[in-house]
């Protein structure tokens, strides 16, 4: 019994994504994570009363990182030489992250692990997220709908005719439109995700909910 438990052990870690502390700027391609912020906003932010949920907020897809990973699992907070970001280089990123906070939480975490220097991995980040068009329509809601998470996804491959089904995905939390990940590689350019990316949601009725400021 205790040789079955021993094996399968090995086995679960030999497959496990790996998620550990890492080497600075040893990954194989960067994952772009957007996230809806009203659908953020009604599962998590309003109870933590952050600015990006205020009322009249404008905010749609941010940029919630971009994120070094391997092929299959990611580093974390790396032991970086370089020095963290200022107060003023966070606070510059609020327009496309939400908040300076989240900004902050995602060099410690992913931008740490890239091997750049913080202001060139802002400058990286706001460049791939500008390069990836959101999808106008999501911004012309005016009421909550139910939509299938599949219907996301091809509004963003519609969108950005150079990305391939197998480069994005869609994910769901709570019954919620989550985000909408995008492969890169260190150019930028779409690469297809690792399996451990490559998991859409596979939701019929997900929630989408409107901007704040069309409420």
């Amino acid at each position: 019994m205790r040789a079955f438990a021993l094996a399968l052990s090995l086995l679960l870690t030999a497959i496990a994504p790996r998620a550990d502390a890492g080497t600075p700027g040893e990954f194989d391609y960067y994952v772009l994570s957007l996230s809806w912020s009203p659908n953020w906003c009604t599962l998590e932010g309003d109870a933590r009363n952050s600015p990006q949920c205020a009322r009249g907020a404008a905010h749609g897809w941010i940029l919630h990182g971009l994120w070094p990973q391997y092929h299959r699992g990611y580093p974390s907070y790396c032991q970086t030489v370089q020095a963290p970001p200022s107060r003023a280089m966070t606070a510059a990123m609020a327009d496309v992250m939400g908040t300076s906070g989240l900004a902050w939480h995602q060099w410690k975490k992913h931008g740490s692990c890239s091997g750049l220097s913080a202001a060139d991995y802002y400058a990286l980040s706001r460049r791939a997220y500008d390069q990836i068009q959101r999808p106008a329509v999501f911004r012309e809601l005016v009421r909550a709908i139910r939509l299938p998470a599949s219907v996301v996804e091809a509004a963003f491959l519609e969108a950005n005719p150079a990305l391939g089904r197998d480069g994005i995905t869609i994910t769901c939390r709570d019954g919620h439109i989550q985000e909408a990940r995008i492969c890169l590689d260190r150019t930028l350019e779409p690469v297809p995700c690792g399996q451990d990316v490559v998991r859409d949601c596979r939701m019929k009725d997900a929630v989408f909910t409107p901007l704040r400021s069309l409420r």
